[in-house]
């Protein structure tokens, strides 16, 4: 399978990008929505972004995840998975 270079325009608000440390996920029969927020200890959490794309681009991002997450492994060793703290709970 080859991978066609694909140049993208950025700006700059978007190229500044959003730290995120929690994300939801919900779908519809034709969606996947996706958000992206920051939590802080005490406060709401605040929701930075929001991707909204179809059932076949969700399967072909976590495809995607996947393969770099592997890729990362090989380079830099396992990413261990953070347990939840007391009270929290890790939301599919």
């Amino acid at each position: 399978m080859s991978v066609k270079e694909v140049k993208l325009e950025v700006s700059k608000e978007v190229a500044r990008g959003f730290y995120s440390n929690m994300a939801l996920l919900v779908h519809t029969k034709d969606e996947f929505v996706m958000d992206f927020a920051f939590a802080y200890p005490g406060q709401a959490p605040f929701v930075g972004s929001r991707v909204i794309t179809s059932p076949q681009h969700a399967k072909a991002l976590l495809r995607s995840l996947e393969d770099n997450i592997r890729r990362y492994e090989g380079r830099h060793g396992e990413i261990k998975e953070a347990s939840p703290r007391k009270g929290e709970r890790i939301q599919n």
